[in-house]
Formats: C-alpha cells, structure tokens, sequence
C-alpha cells in the first residue's frame, strides 16, 4: 500500500508539474505570440488572464459539480482535458481561438490539482497525508522555478509552441501513468451541490482561506515587484534573486513534508507567517547594508511562501472529510492563492504610483504576513469556544 501511495503521489505531483509550467510560462511567451498573430501586448497579455481566471473562479464550480462516486474519472479527464487543451493551443491560428484554450486549460488545471491533492492523501496511510501534499505541491513549484525556464529555452529555438508541446507531453506521461497505477479511491458521502455551499458558513474554512488570501497578498504580490526592488539598490543580477527566491520554494516545498507529520497544523502555519513577515521586513534593511545579504530573506521568502500551502491544504482538508467537500476546499484555497496575488500586484502598483519608495513595499507585505496570524489567532480562538460549548 506504502508503495502504490508513493508511486500514485509521484505521479500526480509530475502533472503538477506540468501545472506549474502552464501557469507561468504563458508570460515569458507573450513577445512570441504577440509577434506571430500581429496583435498588441495588452491583447497578448489576456491569455495569462484568461489562465489565471478559469483556474481561480472555474475550478471550484466544477469540484462542486463533480460527483463524490466520480472522483477517479474526474482526475482523468480533468488531466486528460488539460493535455488536450495545451496541445491545440499549441495548434491555434488565431488569437481567440487561443484565449479561449487558454480558459479550458486554466479550469482543468486549477480542478485536477484539487482532486489531485485529495487522491494523494485518501490513498495515503496514515501519518503520511503531510508529507504526500507536500510532494504534490513541490511537483508544483518546481514545474514553475526549473520547468518554465526550460521551456522558454525550447520556444526561443523552436517557437512558443514547443513550450506547450512540452506541457502537453508531461502531462500525457502523467496522464498515463495514472491510469495505470491509481487505485480505487476512498468512498466519500455523496452531498448535493446546494449543501456544498455550506462550506462557505464554516468558520474554520474562512480563516484558513483568509490566511491564505493575506499571504498571497504579501507573497506572490510581492513578487510581481521584486526587481523594482533589487534594482533599487544598485545594478544587480535580478535573475540571480529570482532563481533563489525559486530555489528556496522548491526546497520549502518539498521540505514541509517532513515536519507536517510531527508537529500540529496551526502551529507550523504560526511559524511560516512569522518567517514570512520578518523575511519581508528585514530584505529592504540587508540589501542595503550589502545586496548578497539579501540573498538570505529572498531564500526564506521563497521557502516559507511556497511551504505554507502544504499545511494550508492538510487543515482544509482535515476540516472537511466528514462533509465529502475536502477537494472543494482545496480548490477554494486555490482560488485565493491567485485572488491575493491579482490584489497584491494592485495594491503594489497603487502605492508605487503615489511615489511610495519601493523598500516600503517589502515593509507593508511583511506586515501584512504578519497580520495573518492575529487571524489564526482569532479562528482558533473561536474554534475553542465552540468546542467548549458543546
């Protein structure tokens, strides 16, 4: 059983890997796209909208939709949608036509990892729930911090198809390998779409999804700024920030694993916070005093930021198993992951333009972390009252 948990893990984290290459590569294609079908950046630069709304908003509605007894088919043909779609858009004439395959990947992406997730962790044995997210979502980030690179290699030699190409295959490798090794998941009670929207009532549910929505803010929306930063002070490699920043992900990522099986919950979210917060705070005041301090914050915000959905998704799930609707809260974890990241891009964008220096930026993400945890606080605060009541 250990064996055909750790092979099935492996499988789906290698779709989401693909995941993770779809989710970011479509930015660095933009120029290549932009030139091919003869249209302007701000046309070109919808089809990362178009991505990013579909597996936001569209892959909720259709976990909700899918049946509880349909679970194992629906991770097939969610994948199996996805490697269809990545290939005719590696096929389209026409920038619409594109668009639109953009938005049926994006909602078969953002709904495969939400089943994905909850597959993993129903096939896992016990103990080992912490450690198979972490897989998965470490499959992720690496298909995002070494997968895109290596794709916009393959487009700049072959054409921006090559990189969907490339998606489209790994994910037939996972696809495949899936269909033959993914046994018959955990029966789950079957709830009627109207009784899933009570997940929405549960107050567990909407702290961990504001936690989630706050760190996202600070996090990926810190990001989006993080060369503004760096050359701020000085001439410096932003690569080279960039590649720790995503190097420290992947290890956070996969690392997590480890310590989600030993220690509780909220009290490894607690610390990631904290790390998150003081990470940000203190990388404006280091690259100051030299720049290759700061190669030490970046690292630590890379990790912590990337690590923080693993216990994230591990609570949401624990939350839910009873109601049948784990895979719903994931996929509305999701959905604030990239609603924090459209707001902390906004936000950042608003504050630059009122002339605020960019260091305060990293100050105010910081804090925002930070405030993530008075809302755990608040949860859980509630969560005991409650428990003592009844």
């Amino acid at each position: 059983m250990a064996h055909v948990s750790r092979s099935t893990t492996s499988l789906i984290a290698t779709g989401a890997f693909a995941l993770g290459m779809a989710s970011y590569v479509t930015a660095g294609l933009i120029p290549m796209i932009q030139a091919e079908f003869a249209v302007s950046v701000s046309v070109a630069a919808q089809l990362v909208t178009a991505f990013t709304l579909a597996y936001g908003l569209g892959s909720p509605l259709c976990v909700a939709l899918l049946p509880a007894h349909r679970q194992r088919g629906g991770l097939f043909a969610m994948l199996g949608l996805f490697v269809v779609a990545n290939a005719t858009s590696a096929m389209a004439t026409d920038i619409v036509t594109l668009i639109a395959l953009r938005v049926v990947a994006g909602m078969a992406a953002g709904t495969y990892l939400a089943i994905g997730i909850a597959a993993a962790v129903g096939v896992s044995p016990d103990g080992q729930r912490g450690k198979a997210i972490s897989i998965i979502m470490g499959g992720m980030a690496s298909g995002t911090v070494l997968g895109v690179p290596f794709s916009l290699l393959l487009a700049e030699r072959w054409g921006w198809q090559a990189a969907l190409w490339l998606i489209a295959a790994i994910g037939l490798i996972a696809l495949v390998g899936l269909m033959y090794r993914l046994p018959p998941l955990p029966t789950t009670p079957t709830v009627p779409v109207h009784k899933k929207l009570a997940i929405l009532a549960d107050r567990h549910v909407i702290g961990l999804l504001s936690i989630s929505l706050l760190a996202a803010i600070a996090s990926l929306g810190m990001y989006t700024f993080i060369a503004p930063l760096v050359t701020a002070h000085g001439d410096l490699p932003v690569t080279a920030f960039l590649w720790v920043w995503g190097v420290g992900g992947v290890l956070g990522s996969f690392l997590i694993g480890t310590l989600m099986d030993r220690f509780q919950g909220h009290t490894l979210i607690f610390a990631i916070l904290l790390l998150l917060g003081v990470a940000l705070i203190s990388l404006p005041f280091l690259i100051a005093l030299d720049a290759w301090f700061a190669l030490v914050p970046i690292a630590l915000w890379g990790a912590v930021g990337w690590a923080l959905q693993v216990p994230q998704n591990n609570e949401l799930m624990k939350a839910r198993d009873r109601h049948g609707d784990g895979n719903l809260a994931v996929a509305l974890n999701e959905s604030a992951l990239y609603l924090g990241s459209a707001m902390g891009a906004s936000i950042g964008g608003l504050v630059l333009a009122l002339h605020v220096p960019v260091d305060m930026l990293s100050i105010g993400a910081g804090c925002i972390a930070l405030l993530g945890i008075g809302v755990q606080g608040l949860y859980l605060r509630t969560s005991v009252r409650r428990a003592v009541s009844h």
